[in-house]
């Protein structure tokens, strides 16, 4: 997420039932999940000792043989600029921003003056969602495969030196400083490879090695193309680019998803006459943006002048990692939010792809293909270009239904203005408006389960709704993860079961959760492991973190966790350091090497800053010098994590 809560009362104006206004009336009449997990939502909800089996945890091949649940000891929350695992484990940084990813690219300047060309050639910005991508199958994988890496957006803080300072200039100064920023924007490619001690490397002039970035071609597929009248820009008459990539997803085919999610905060205008029309309103486009200020120097980044740009983004982005040479394409289908990930699983030999919009008070989408993907594929099309978009509505019975986004069904018809399914998928969240889609907390990351099937979201809080302690769980300042079930254990059904699968908080400020579970908040990567096991990545924002008046003291740095639907416990697994997040989570496939990224090291924090200042180019450590200490300017990274006897993660 970005420095502060970008815009915490979200930008849908519409009176749609609010999730967190059906749980309490659900639950009075319906239990919860059994064990430990359901008797924290139960007390929150209607009291301790209520709490007895809904979902359950059987399913599909639920009886499958499992490894022993989670074996390791449990680490405290931290507020140490450092990252700890528990004993037994060991965790080695590599690939932090700034890695050149070929032999002539420039080295990394710890004084951050790398140009916009330098950047372009190494390893960019702040870490997010990511996937590794085996080079062989069998046990080679493990040892040798890509990893490619979401950058989600620039810090300016850390990115220019103190020479040039963070201001945007209408000059050569300035477009040099956005460019650079762009270059750190993106996915990278990496070829990495493990070595007889365990130690992982990344593999210098790779063919595999690539760098997108927020410059680089695009190509669009689906209804949206981009001689569509309100894709048309003659700044930029063809696509580029892609921005704010958080988490993102991957194909059975062997592709990337990135997904664009905050992209409105990169445009805005000087032009005091300039108002946003109800579709950039709905989408937070506003004249200051998220105070990027590209468009002082940048006109493709002004809405007054290039307003069209805006509708390039809020795509996923289908990327082949296999292939250096390869067109990212923007997937239409898939619509127009801002995507926090595409989870995409099978369904009776389809795909179907997860989406949550990553705003407060916004909906929870998935696309079901139409026919089985190997057909597609075989015809030398994408699955992700045929089938339909739907979105959840949940009532308050604990059931819900997906309701289709389909030009011709519903109101979506030229008599009520919507001109076409291009119309429709670029409205995508006006369009879910009209069918009274159920509003949430801030949807994130989804995960399946591939063997129960059950799906698994996470909300990360309400914040910008009231007061943040002793609140009664209203405005939801810690957030919880939903898990539902689809009708016949079947992804491409369009009616489920809901109910929550965790309540986050801290007891000593929310009774709702039990001293047993561990203090945590804010909830946002998810990723259930091959074996169930759910692990839970936190984000508290920079304005949240440590702050006691926010009810986070106690709870500290942003962490990882896991929990296990089957005993009901929660463990917390790993503590960051100061100013980060905590997100992108993955395995090698035979679960002995654990890649986890650490995201914003550093960045501008309210409870640092009042002890140490506020981070600047002239001042770049004043929260953290995390990874390598002494002094050095903090580096979002990847790190990967391994047991010292060789065991699964976990375990």
């Amino acid at each position: 997420m970005l420095e502060q809560d970008e815009n915490p009362q979200g930008s849908n104006p519409t009176q749609n039932p609010e999730l967190t206004q059906l749980i309490e009336k659900h639950l009075s009449r319906r239990n919860l999940l059994g064990g430990a997990l359901a008797a924290t939502a139960a007390q929150f909800l209607f009291g301790r000792g209520a709490a007895a089996q809904e979902l359950g945890t059987n399913g599909p091949r639920s009886g499958r043989s499992r490894r022993p649940r989670m074996g390791f000891t449990e680490v405290p929350a931290s507020s140490a600029d450092d990252f700890i695992v528990p004993p037994g484990y060991v965790a080695q940084v590599m690939v932090p921003w700034g890695t050149p990813l070929w032999s002539n690219a420039t080295p990394f300047a710890e004084d951050a003056s790398n140009s916009a060309a330098d950047q372009e050639l190494q390893v960019g910005f702040n870490h997010d969602g990511m996937h590794y991508f085996p080079l062989w199958r069998g046990p080679l994988g493990n040892r040798r495969g890509l990893l490619v890496i979401n950058h989600e957006y620039t810090d300016a803080n850390q990115i220019y030196s103190a020479a040039v300072g963070r201001t945007i200039t209408n000059d050569a100064a300035g477009r040099e400083k956005v460019a650079k920023a762009l270059a750190g924007h993106g996915v990278s490619v990496i070829e990495i490879q493990r070595d007889a001690n365990g130690n992982w490397s990344h593999v210098i002039d790779s063919p595999y090695n690539r760098r997108i970035t927020g410059t680089t071609p695009m190509a669009f597929s689906g209804p949206v193309s981009p001689s569509h009248p309100m894709l048309q820009s003659a700044i930029t008459p063809s696509p580029r680019g892609t921005l704010n990539n958080c988490a993102h997803g991957f194909t059975p085919w062997g592709t990337y998803l990135a997904c664009e999610e905050n992209w409105n905060g990169y445009f805005g205008t000087a032009d005091s006459s300039w108002t946003a029309t109800a579709l950039e309103a709905r989408y937070g486009v506003s004249r200051g943006g998220f105070g990027y200020n590209w468009h002082v120097a940048e006109p493709r980044f002004d809405v007054a002048v290039n307003r069209n740009e805006l509708n390039h983004f809020g795509w996923v982005v289908e990327i082949d990692p296999f292939d250096p040479r390869s067109t990212p394409v923007k997937r239409t289908r898939l619509g127009r939010i801002k995507h926090e990930g595409a989870t995409v699983t099978e369904a009776r030999g389809r795909v179907v792809v997860y989406s949550g919009d990553d705003e407060n008070g916004d909906y929870l989408y998935k696309f079901v293909g139409d026919r089985p993907w190997r057909m597609w594929r075989a015809r030398g099309e994408s699955p992700l270009d045929h089938g339909i978009l739907y979105v959840a509505k949940f009532e308050e019975n604990g059931t819900g239904t997906w309701i289709a986004l389909e030009h011709g069904t519903g109101p979506f018809t030229v008599a009520n203005g919507w001109a076409d399914q291009a119309d429709v998928l670029i409205r995508t969240r006006q369009a879910a408006d009209a069918v009274g889609a159920t509003r949430l907390h801030r949807p994130e990351w989804v995960s399946v389960d591939e063997h129960t099937k059950d799906v698994y979201v996470t909300l990360t809080n309400g914040s910008g709704n009231g007061a943040a302690v002793n609140s009664n769980r209203d405005p939801n300042p810690y957030g919880h993860i939903v898990r539902f079930r689809e009708a016949d254990h079947d992804n491409s059904s369009l009616s489920f079961e809901w109910d929550i699968f965790v309540i986050a908080g801290d007891p000593a400020y929310d009774p709702s959760v039990p001293a047993s579970q561990p203090a945590f908040g804010s909830p946002d990567g998810v990723w259930v492991d091959p074996d169930g096991l759910v692990w839970i990545q936190t984000d508290i924002s920079n304005s949240s973190q440590n702050l006691a008046s926010r009810g986070y003291d106690r709870i500290a740095n942003n962490q990882m966790l896991v929990a296990d639907p089957f005993t009901g416990e929660v463990r917390r697994f790993l503590t960051g350091p100061r100013g980060c997040e905590i997100t992108g989570v993955i395995t090698t496939p035979d679960q002995r090497t654990m890649f986890v990224n650490v995201q914003h090291p550093g960045e501008s924090t309210t409870f640092w800053n009042n002890q140490f200042g506020s981070p600047s180019p002239a001042n770049p450590t004043a929260v953290s010098t995390w990874p390598y200490g002494n002094g050095r300017r903090p580096r979002p990274a990847t790190v990967a994590i391994r047991k010292l006897d060789g065991g699964k993660i976990g375990s």
